[in-house]
C-alpha cells in the first residue's frame, strides 16, 4: 500500500456499552459506586498497611502494591466508562488511547506479577518456614517490587510503542468500551505480525510464566497440608492462603475467558462483560476478600475504629 495514499486516523470512536436508555442511570450509578468503592477500599489497604505494624509483613507489602495496581487500573478505565454510558459515543484521540492502553497494560502485568509473588511468599511460609525470614527479607521485597514494576512499565512500553507505529487508515470503531490489545490491531490496515509476536511474548512473561509459578506453588502447599495430622492444623494452615487463591481464580479465570477463548463461540457482549469483571469487579473484590477473610486485617480495622470513638469521645 503506498503510504503517501493513506489518511492516517487520528480519533478513535469507542462504542461501550449499548444500554436500553431507561438502564443507562442505573448503570452509571452501578458503575460510579464501584469507582468510588474500589478507590476507598484500596487506599484503606493501603493505610492499614502503612498504619499497622503488625501488617509490616512480606504479604501485606505485596497486598499494598496490589492495591496501587487496582487503583490506576479503575482510574485509567471507568472514568472514560461513564462517561460512555451517558453519551453512548466517546471520542477519543489516538494518542490518549495508547496511552490508556499502555497504564491498563501495565497494571495488569503488575497484578500477574504480584500474584505470583504472593503464592512464593505462602509457599515459603508454609513449606519452608525457617528460610522464610531470611528469603523474604525487608531488603528482598523492595528489590522485588521496584524490579516488577520497572519490567511491566519497560515491556509493555515496547508493545505501546509497536502499536503507535503501525499504519490507521480506518475504520476508527472500537467495539469495547476500553483500547485493548485486539480490538486496536482490528483497525490497523498495515501488517501486525510484529506487533503480535510482542503481544504473545509479553503474554508469556506476564501470564503464562506467572501462572505456572503459581500452579507448582500451591501444589507443593497441598501437599504440606495433607502432611499434617490434624483437622485443625490443615484449616489453619490453609486458610493463610485461600484470600489469595480466591483472587487468584477470580483473576485468571476471567482472563482467560476473555484473551484465550476463541472470538467466534462467545458474543462481544459477553466479552465486554468479562472484561468489565477484571478491569473493575475485581479491583473491587481484592480489598473485601482480603479484608473479611483476615483476622489481621480486621483486628487492625477494629482498633482504628475504636482509636477514632475514643478521641471523638475526649471531644
Amino acid at each position: 500500500m503506498d503510504e503517501k495514499n493513506i489518511t492516517r486516523i487520528t480519533m478513535i470512536h469507542l462504542i461501550g456499552f449499548k444500554t436500553h436508555q431507561s438502564i443507562k442511570g442505573l448503570m452509571f450509578t452501578f458503575l460510579f459506586l464501584i469507582y468510588c468503592v474500589t478507590i476507598c477500599g484500596n487506599l484503606l489497604i493501603i493505610t492499614l498497611v502503612s498504619y499497622s505494624k503488625s501488617l509490616h509483613s512480606p504479604m501485606y507489602f505485596f497486598l499494598s502494591q496490589l492495591s496501587i495496581s487496582d487503583i490506576v487500573i479503575v482510574t485509567d478505565i471507568l472514568p472514560n466508562t461513564l462517561h460512555a454510558v451517558l453519551v453512548e459515543e466517546v471520542m477519543m484521540s489516538f494518542s490518549d488511547c495508547i496511552t490508556q492502553f499502555y497504564f491498563f497494560s501495565v497494571s495488569e502485568a503488575l497484578q500477574c506479577l504480584l500474584l505470583t509473588v504472593m503464592a512464593y511468599d505462602r509457599y515459603l511460609a508454609i513449606c519452608k518456614p525457617l528460610h522464610y525470614t531470611l528469603i523474604m527479607s525487608h531488603r528482598v521485597c523492595w528489590i522485588t517490587v521496584i524490579i516488577f514494576w520497572t519490567l511491566s512499565m519497560l515491556i509493555e512500553s515496547i508493545l505501546s510503542f509497536g502499536i503507535s507505529k503501525l499504519q490507521f487508515c480506518g475504520p476508527n470503531i472500537i467495539d469495547h468500551f476500553f483500547c485493548d490489545f485486539h480490538p486496536l490491531l482490528k483497525l490497523s490496515c498495515s501488517d501486525a505480525t510484529n506487533v503480535e509476536l510482542e503481544g504473545t511474548l509479553s503474554g508469556a512473561v506476564f501470564v503464562f510464566i506467572p501462572f505456572t509459578v503459581i500452579i507448582v506453588s500451591y501444589i507443593y502447599i497441598v501437599i504440606t497440608i495433607f502432611n499434617i495430622p490434624s483437622i485443625t492444623g490443615r484449616q489453619k494452615v490453609f486458610s493463610t492462603c485461600s484470600s489469595h487463591l480466591t483472587v487468584v481464580s477470580i483473576y485468571y479465570g476471567t482472563m482467560v475467558c476473555v484473551y484465550f477463548v476463541p472470538s467466534s463461540e462467545q458474543s462481544w457482549n459477553i466479552r465486554k462483560f468479562l472484561s468489565l469483571l477484571y478491569t473493575a469487579v475485581t479491583p473491587l473484590l481484592n480489598p473485601m476478600i482480603y479484608s473479611l477473610r483476615n483476622k489481621d486485617l480486621k483486628k487492625v480495622v477494629r482498633n482504628l475504629v475504636n482509636l477514632v470513638l475514643n478521641l471523638q469521645v475526649k471531644k
